[in-house]
């Protein structure tokens, strides 16, 4: 989390020196930053699990190779609102951050963070093929902890660089500023995947995992040119090529999914409407 934090503050500053070297004579454009929440919710999807190193696993005293999809599998968020008081583990709920910068008055760039967890849901009946051990597969089963726990709770973890658009709603001056906003992009996921397989667990490092490209639409309100607040859905595509390596074996999980999510921020704005 310190990574993400560390991320976060040299993002900013990036940002805000780029905008104030890039801009001459009268300047139009504006910095911001927010933080915010976010509910998420997930397609089915099919999780490809595939170990052929043949390493020992102390769990099941054998030399394990598999080989196996679990075929559509339904999974849920993990908001963890309720940490939100505890203002230490403000990060243990579902955050979220941009950063961005708008060259024009209704134009810009931005770097999109969402922290959403994504939770393949225990006790669902599911149908497995492929092979353990060299035995074939191809039956329903219930995913249990003693056979597949698969999570991405420490972050399913969207990085993405979005352009962004925007459009009055309303204008009262200083006070209040209203638009439409629109933010396409893409970007890489970076999960923390927390797997326990045949019993036994492994809670991995971060690491690049795959791609994302997806969009978000919402509402943005500026009050007094200083702060800012807005809400969005977004839908996107993620696709996990390489999620997990589960003990010193070659072992791997991939999977893809659509996302949908509703996220609301609070930020600052820093305005460079001033001639020098």
């Amino acid at each position: 989390m310190r990574k993400i934090l560390a991320t976060t503050f040299f993002t900013a500053v990036l940002f805000s020196s780029i905008a104030q070297d890039s801009l001459s004579g009268k300047k139009k454009g504006h910095f911001y930053g927010s933080w915010g929440y976010t509910r998420a919710i997930y397609s089915k999807s099919d999780i490809h699990l595939k170990d052929l190193s043949g390493n020992y696993h102390p769990a099941t005293g054998k030399n394990n190779y598999y080989d196996f999809k679990v075929l559509q599998a339904t999974a849920s968020d993990r908001p963890d609102f309720d940490r939100i008081p505890d203002i230490i583990n403000i990060t243990i709920p579902q955050f979220v951050f941009r950063v961005g910068y708008y060259f024009s008055e209704n134009s810009g760039i931005e770097m999109n963070y969402d922290h959403t967890k994504y939770v393949v849901n225990r006790g669902q009946r599911v149908h497995i093929v492929g092979q353990i051990d060299g035995i074939a597969l191809d039956k329903d089963t219930t995913l249990s902890h003693d056979f597949l726990d698969f999570e991405h709770t420490d972050g399913a973890n969207f990085w993405m660089i979005n352009y962004l658009k925007k459009w009055k709603l309303h204008n009262g001056g200083k006070k209040i500023k209203a638009f439409v906003v629109v933010k396409p992009g893409g970007g890489i996921v970076f999960p923390r995947t927390d797997v326990r397989l045949f019993g036994e667990r492994l809670n991995n490092d971060w690491k690049i995992s795959g791609v994302i490209a997806g969009v978000e639409a919402g509402f943005r309100v500026e009050l007094f040119d200083a702060c800012m607040f807005e809400i969005v859905s977004k839908g996107a595509y993620a696709n996990y090529i390489n999620a997990f390596v589960l003990g010193k074996g070659n072992g791997k999980a991939s999977h893809s999914f659509y996302s949908g999510q509703l996220t609301a921020t609070l930020g600052f704005i820093i305005n460079y409407n001033k001639k020098k």
